[in-house]
């Protein structure tokens, strides 16, 4: 994974509707850049429903979640309307900023992984899952940003 207090690098990528977004637009904000191999899989499912259902805990804290994975923004549309995902799914197709950010995982997909960036543009925090069919329990990574 990318290493902490390094400057996140910028990207540009389609949305869910095809509208090209980039991260230099969220400056002066944190976000939270979550990594992902693909929709409507068992284990991603649950872990952006569960992103899904904890949002007020990071809008409360100044952070815009956005996720990341290859599928194709009309797979992403689908996902986001299917489960009610109230964040960004960012199509990554190339992998190209799954790999500027050591998230590639051995398969040639997006790790489950995440990254909180700083107001300024730097990495405060990254983590990666060692096993692909788990992710960090949504309490541990609160802990993780309050602490940071």
């Amino acid at each position: 994974m990318i290493e902490e207090g390094k400057i996140a690098p910028d990207f540009t990528l389609p949305d869910s509707t095809g509208k090209m977004v980039s991260l230099s637009e969220f400056k002066g904000r944190k976000v939270l850049l979550i990594f992902y191999p693909g929709d409507d899989t068992p284990v991603c499912t649950a872990q952006l429903c569960d992103y899904r259902n904890n949002v007020a805990a990071f809008t409360s804290r100044g952070i815009t979640v956005i996720g990341i994975s290859g599928d194709s923004p009309e797979s992403h549309k689908q996902f986001a309307e299917k489960h009610k995902l109230p964040f960004l799914l960012l199509s990554d197709q190339e992998r190209t900023v799954a790999k500027a950010y050591d998230a590639l995982g051995f398969l040639g997909m997006a790790q489950r992984a995440y990254v909180l960036i700083d107001e300024q543009g730097l990495v405060l925090l990254s983590y990666s899952d060692f096993l692909p069919v788990t992710y960090q329990p949504m309490k541990d990574l609160l802990a993780r940003i309050d602490a940071s």
